[in-house]
């Protein structure tokens, strides 16, 4: 990799000065996401050599790598928290009540939606195509703040083909040894490959599914379908070597290998090992995409949404669900849960089951002149984007307090070490951070999604996507809504046997997936 000299010419004041500030402006999120990253860059060895070297790459960092990213990069006074993806203004903001004033909440509904996000825009829209030959079977989406306003519009804005065939293996192969430690590692082994391949298979056709759909509605969300690339250090190249073996092996072939000329081709980044490539993803205005779905979905006389309307509680009646809102009660023959990060305040029985997480991202004006627009680029540690004139870093992936769901909490320490890493990889440049903001994504133990029942009844959730909505939030959508409806002639993408709640819920009565023939 192209690797300027970190430490020269920046004069020692100057060091001093951003050691200084580098300290004062630590809090309490910088400290969480310093175990996470300790836990992350040096497994297997023990706590004395982690904490030697994670204070050995703070100093270095604190005295080398921001202050000479520093002089080429500045904050705007003050940064906004907005996320860039909303901060032109939302058409659905206060909705409906921007528009009618009197409107009220109805009083019983076939379906209520929690969330309108991407899982939320995913539902109502497919719900709008499929449920116009009965009036009576009407979806209300319920939205505690704003349409996007949560995770999905503030993202790297990537329509990801999803976690690559052998990241899924690994993470549902750890996960098995700890929950089945004494089934033979070959039948966990063998169940993680299934898991892969079927999450694979479903977010593979997530992602032509939301191709289409914005081709065939005309959509503007700043569409582009050129890859992502990530890169790979000396000591991770046998890992992806193997990885894409894996992708060869089961079918799985979005994931390949690429060498440094072909990444500086594609995306300006600088490497010197070879990188991985998702050939298939895109490139998108997250928050315009769920605004979009809405609009369509609001056309029909089936589909109604409501903003800033929180709900406290989903209380089951029997043959109806009676949901609590700031608002008022609705009753409901369905509830569907697109609550993501905040599921574990909703229903207590998530908590440690869906993990909330924060990821941070900043974006600003200027950047490096190399990097390419409308792809997806990944350092070993961060990542990066070019929407426009705007160009976005960002990183972080540290378990937050269930409380702590979608509080804007970046912290500035990580936004001066992301500007050192675009640096490293793209050289020079000039930068104005104009835009600084956190959200919280969702993890299960294993990294695997849930789309299914929660109850054995009606109340369904898509949830725990690790960071990976866009893989799975619109096919997942147009599955649950076509269970609902009873609609049997389309693929249904999502299992119970590998995606049911009951997984992580209550693993000993999960009715796990038949190993399949070699």
């Amino acid at each position: 990799m192209s690797n300027p000299d970190r430490c020269a010419p920046v004069p020692i004041q100057w060091r001093f000065k951003v050691m200084a500030r580098l300290l004062c402006e630590l809090r309490k999120h910088d400290f969480r996401a310093a175990r996470t990253w300790i836990d992350t860059m040096y497994p297997r060895v023990s706590v004395v050599t982690r904490l030697i070297r994670f204070v050995c790459w703070s100093l270095r960092q604190m005295w080398c790598d921001i202050p000479a990213a520093l002089r080429c990069a500045t904050f705007a006074r003050p940064v906004s928290r907005t996320p860039v993806w909303l901060a032109d203004g939302n058409p659905l903001e206060n909705h409906p009540w921007s528009r009618d004033a009197d409107a009220t909440l109805p009083q019983r509904a076939d379906v209520v939606v929690i969330g309108a996000g991407f899982t939320g825009g995913a539902l109502a829209y497919h719900w709008s195509k499929r449920a116009t030959t009965d009036s009576s079977r009407k979806m209300v989406i319920v939205e505690m703040g704003e349409a996007a306003s949560g995770s999905s519009g503030r993202n790297e804005g990537l329509v990801v083909m999803g976690r690559y065939c052998h990241m899924v293996f690994k993470t549902v192969l750890d996960y098995l040894g700890r929950l089945r430690a004494h089934w033979p590692d070959t039948l966990r082994r063998q169940l993680a490959r299934q898991f892969a391949v079927v999450y694979c298979k479903a977010a593979y056709r997530n992602a032509d599914l939301i191709e289409q759909t914005v081709k065939n509605e005309g959509f503007d969300c700043d569409y582009v379908r050129q890859g992502w690339i990530q890169a790979r250090d000396a000591d991770q190249q046998a890992l992806l070597a193997e990885s894409v073996q894996m992708a060869l092996d089961t079918g799985t072939t979005d994931w390949t290998t690429i060498t440094p000329i072909e990444v500086e081709r594609r995306t300006g980044m600088r490497v010197t090992h070879n990188a991985g490539f998702s050939l298939a993803a895109a490139s998108f205005h997250p928050a315009k995409w769920v605004w979009s779905l809405l609009q369509v979905a609001l056309t029909s006389a089936q589909v109604e949404f409501y903003s800033r309307t929180r709900v406290a509680r989903v209380e089951d009646m029997g043959e109806e669900y009676r949901i609590h809102t700031s608002r008022g009660v609705i009753l409901a023959r369905h509830v569907v849960n697109a609550t993501e990060s905040y599921t574990p305040l909703l229903h207590p029985q998530f908590h440690d089951r869906i993990l909330p997480t924060q990821t941070q991202a900043a974006s600003g004006a200027g950047g490096p002149t190399a990097m390419k627009p409308h792809v997806g680029i990944s350092g070993t540690r961060a990542f990066f984007g070019k929407h426009g004139g705007m160009v976005m870093v960002g990183s972080d992936a540290t378990r937050v307090a269930d409380h702590e769901a979608g509080r804007i909490q970046p912290s500035r320490f990580i936004t001066k070490f992301l500007l050192g890493e675009m640096r490293r990889y793209f050289g020079e440049y000039r930068y104005r951070v104009t835009h600084e903001w956190s959200g919280t994504v969702s993890y299960t133990p294993d990294e695997f999604p849930i789309v299914g029942l929660m109850d054995d009844k009606r109340q369904y959730i898509i949830a725990g996507m690790a960071g990976s909505g866009t893989a799975v939030s619109f096919n997942a959508g147009r599955c649950i809504v076509n269970r609902i409806l009873g609609i049997t002639d389309e693929p249904d993408d999502y299992p119970p046997e590998y995606f049911s709640p009951k997984r992580l819920l209550d693993p000993d009565k999960h009715t796990w997936p038949q190993l399949a023939e070699s």
